[in-house]
């Protein structure tokens, strides 16, 4: 079996040049947890998935640093401050990060497969160290995408081998 033979060639994909509010239009209307990021060739540069963006939203630095005692401030605590969902304002996040472009967001350095690889080096992929790959792209010589393998095509071909 080979890369061939797991994967959608029907690829939603989208364009480095796309802002981050195109893109969430697009987790909106497709139920994908993430897309190939491709140039206008269709060469594949990188992921985005929803984490990225949820990071969009989530504030870099959760310490609060607070003094105690009188000038100098000799000694410092530390508190880990992780407000609620409902206490971050999402709708100014979203205007300040609407025009952001989403290579500015995306993950580089995919990890991708072209259509001759053997399934078990796309088993070790999927099944590997790193638990961010959840889907491989599937490119021809030149990098283009032409199709792409989610873990769950991987269960499905292997169950639908043992059922037959």
């Amino acid at each position: 079996m080979q890369a061939r033979d797991l994967m959608e060639s029907d690829v939603k994909t989208v364009s480095s040049d796309d802002d981050v509010a195109a893109v969430f239009k697009k987790f909106a209307r497709y139920e994908f947890s993430g897309f190939p990021v491709v140039d206008d060739a269709d060469r594949v540069v990188g992921v985005v998935t929803e984490s990225d963006l949820v990071d969009l939203f989530e504030p870099d630095d959760e310490t609060l640093w607070i003094p105690i005692g009188l000038p100098p401030f000799v000694d410092t605590l530390t508190y880990q401050v992780k407000p609620p969902w409902a206490d971050l304002d999402l709708g100014v996040d979203m205007v300040r990060n609407a025009d952001k472009p989403i290579s500015d967001v995306m993950s580089t350095g995919v990890a991708t497969v072209t259509p001759d690889t053997d399934v078990n080096e796309v088993l070790d992929l999927l099944a590997g160290d790193d638990p961010d790959i959840n889907r491989v792209p599937v490119v021809d010589g030149d990098d283009r995408i032409v199709g792409i393998i989610a873990r769950q095509d991987v269960v499905r071909a292997f169950r639908d081998k043992r059922l037959s």
